[in-house]
């Protein structure tokens, strides 16, 4: 134990091998559930065919309830404490603002002119029509990075470019794993239009490459207004870590739900967001690492709660901006797949909470081997 309190680990795992190991899990335990099952396997492994399409179990009232309740009760001591500080904010100095930067303006021209595409079907650009979401998210990035630099001076495209790029290649990574995983929970399915199912092919990591920037960009904008984050420095103290075995019980956990995916996805779903971030913040901790929850220790939950509210913010934009594309998904959701905002069930949308957090993990680590070679 260190003089801070926390437990530090003797010999720590080497990264690469904790990676690699948490990839191996999350690939091959829902198969090992599947094959218990009596299920073929080929199908979960075909990423780049079209799925079939497995009819959701019907709408809960039970299930409805029971889990906004649950989101109720996780969310209002957030809101509670977030709302009580905000008079300390308002009495703080102001800092002058800067200018918007050129590139963060002409992100905004080519974020309409993308969003009136996307929306749009001019038949001179049919044959890009498919390809919206790469040039929308692209010029999102390049207008949070913007604004972020007109609030602080700073931002991931001006101070940390090779954090940026790394993070693109990261996420296309990233996102495939929830691709593979959703073959187990077949929750959402791809179009061409009205009812005419696509299979994913390779270039959609071109995609699927926006997902961490957007959310690290959003996470760095909303962290410049204080009012986002008024009083999660000091919020309740939880140590996560205290316990030796704590890692270890995260990694056991995420294992047999992981197994039990692939034997019932219509009931252990939701473990879709929750067992990948369960395992990549063990992985953290057994490297040697702070992880997002380290803080906690001394009740700063500052970044846990901005990654969040960011993944529920570019959650908001991602069903947005899919509703009127003519590429765009479809979910199937079980219990709960009734009250749509846009193509997302309402209760949905909970589930960028934890992803935020999964997020933040990979983010944090991306940005930490390109500032400091990764060295615990």
């Amino acid at each position: 134990m260190n003089r801070t309190g926390h437990i530090v680990i003797k010999k720590p795992v080497n990264p690469i091998v904790a990676a690699g190991a948490i990839a191996v899990l999350l690939i091959f335990l829902p198969l090992l559930g599947a094959w218990l099952n009596g299920s073929p396997l080929l199908p979960y492994l075909s990423l780049t065919s079209i799925p079939e399409y497995i009819p959701p179990a019907p709408f809960s009232p039970t299930a409805f309830v029971c889990l906004v309740i649950l989101l109720t009760l996780t969310l209002a001591p957030f809101l509670r404490h977030l709302v009580r500080f905000q008079g300390s904010v308002a009495r703080q100095k102001k800092t002058p603002l800067g200018t918007l930067p050129w590139w963060g303006r002409l992100g905004i021209l080519l974020l309409l002119g993308s969003w009136v595409l996307a929306w749009t079907r001019f038949p001179w650009f049919e044959p890009f029509q498919a390809h919206t979401f790469e040039p929308l998210w692209l010029s999102f990035i390049l207008v949070a990075n913007g604004y972020t630099h007109k609030r602080t001076g700073r931002s991931l495209l001006t101070h940390e470019p090779v954090a940026l790029l790394c993070l693109f290649v990261a996420s296309a990574l990233f996102w495939w794993f929830f691709e593979y995983l959703n073959r187990f929970a077949t929750n959402w399915y791809y179009y061409r239009g009205p009812g005419e199912p696509i299979a994913l092919k390779a270039y959609a990591s071109l995609a699927f490459s926006t997902v961490l920037p957007g959310i690290a960009s959003t996470c760095d904008l909303l962290a410049s207004f204080p009012r986002t984050r008024a009083g999660m420095d000091r919020f309740v103290k939880i140590d996560v870590h205290g316990n030796p075995f704590s890692p270890w019980l995260m990694i056991l956990l995420s294992c047999a739900v992981l197994m039990g995916i692939g034997i019932r996805p219509d009931l252990l779903f939701p473990a879709l967001w929750v067992c990948p971030l369960l395992l990549g913040v063990a992985g953290q901790h057994l490297a040697g690492y702070e992880t997002i929850f380290s803080p906690l220790k001394t009740g700063d939950w500052t970044q846990p709660w901005l990654m969040a509210v960011s993944a529920l913010a570019c959650g908001f934009l991602w069903e947005l901006w899919n509703a009127l594309s003519l590429s765009h998904w479809e979910y199937a959701i079980p219990y709960v797949g009734r009250f749509h905002l846009f193509e997302m069930p309402i209760l949905g949308y909970g589930g960028y909470l934890p992803f935020g957090l999964e997020c933040a993990v990979i983010c944090d680590g991306v940005r930490r081997l390109a500032k400091k070679g990764g060295r615990p």
